[in-house]
């Protein structure tokens, strides 16, 4: 293991993965470092859905998924249920149940060998002279310290490296979930959930391998007692009990609300995925953006050496996608608002009959 790199790539999931890949294949000559935490186990807290854009984006990297990474059931439509007018609705959606964990091991095994993987949290970043940033690796409580040139954020809503290089919070909530063994009752495979009692965002049910995850997205402060209470309403509304809890899971999730929440560098430092705040405001989904991203930025890498080069490339090729999920805003704020999402529900546009 090297300890000066050409860059250091912090997180590895489909975002850091994807970059990594790409440019170890067009540039090999370049030492690149990926550090990540130790291998998953469960699901990430997402739900662990591939949606129709992500699908399009394999395709397009001729990625084709192996089945041991899919899990069961297969799902067809979404249950939306909003607690304050007590509609629910069903609408075709399509899909991909998967393993998320296992789903972000396989892009790293992706990854050529010619690319140092570390697996560890990033525990601090420092400018230690100009055009070189030190940084810290934790692995259960043993430290160690590696020097790159340049710096690449992959890491997620609650990246260090925006934390450490960048001064533009975008909005943040607490996104929870636990797993519940599924007893075969009447809970629906895939539902999300609205009541703006307990949030502004939105909340799903999902069954996944034997299992019943409930999750959502809440305010940082006091999300904890609201993912609480929300899940009591939920019960009450369904009329079944989730049970004990086999495991729960927390982590922090972006919304961009404004131009000024995607960032993508400067001065050596980049930013991809959520890091960067490129995830759809309105449903969360993050992966299609992680995967373009990633690769757009290796393309940056690959033909250019100057960063501000690389950055003003990055820049160009990323425009579209940032213009997509701005339009994601006014979306998100339709479909959290009580009254415009009650009066959609209730006329049933779009909506599929159940028998």
């Amino acid at each position: 293991m090297n300890t000066y790199y050409d860059i250091a790539v912090i997180g590895g999931g489909p975002a850091g993965a994807t970059f990594a890949r790409e440019l170890a294949k067009a540039r090999p000559e370049k030492r690149i470092v990926l550090i990540d935490e130790k291998p998953r186990t469960g699901s990430k807290v997402c739900g662990g859905l591939l949606a129709p854009d992500a699908q399009k984006v394999l395709a397009q990297f001729n990625l084709d998924l192996p089945k041991s990474i899919l899990a069961d059931p297969q799902i067809f439509d979404v249950k939306t249920i909003d607690l304050a007018s007590g509609i629910t609705r069903h609408y075709q959606r399509h899909y991909l149940n998967m393993d998320r964990a296992s789903f972000d091991e396989w892009l790293l095994e992706l990854i050529p060998e010619n690319v140092d993987i570390i697996r560890g949290r990033c525990h601090s970043l420092t400018n230690c002279c100009p055009g070189e940033v030190r940084v810290e690796v934790d692995n259960d409580g043993e430290k160690s310290v590696l020097f790159a040139d340049q710096i690449v954020g992959a890491d997620g809503g609650s990246s260090i490296v925006r934390r450490s290089f960048f001064d533009s919070p975008s909005k943040l909530y607490i996104s929870i979930q636990e797993h519940f063994k599924d007893d075969g009752g009447d809970m629906p495979s895939y539902s999300c959930i609205y009541d703006p009692e307990t949030s502004d965002s939105c909340s799903w049910t999902i069954r996944k391998d034997g299992y019943v995850i409930f999750g959502g997205a809440f305010d940082i402060k006091g999300g904890r007692e609201a993912y609480f209470r929300q899940k009591e309403r939920v019960e009450n509304f369904l009329g079944h009990s989730f049970g004990e809890a086999a495991k729960i899971e927390a982590c922090l999730l972006t919304s961009p609300r404004r131009v000024r929440d995607f960032i993508s560098g400067k001065d050596g430092v980049f930013l991809i995925g959520e890091a960067a705040g490129l995830i759809s405001a309105s449903s969360f989904e993050g992966i299609s953006s992680a995967f373009l991203s990633g690769k757009y930025l290796a393309d940056a890498f690959a033909s250019k050496n100057d960063p501000e080069k690389i950055l003003k490339y990055y820049k160009r090729k990323t425009s579209k996608l940032r213009l997509k999920l701005l339009f994601k805003i006014p979306k998100m704020k339709i479909l959290c608002s009580p009254l415009l999402r009650k009066i959609i529900m209730k006329s049933g546009i779009c909506s599929i009959e159940k028998y």
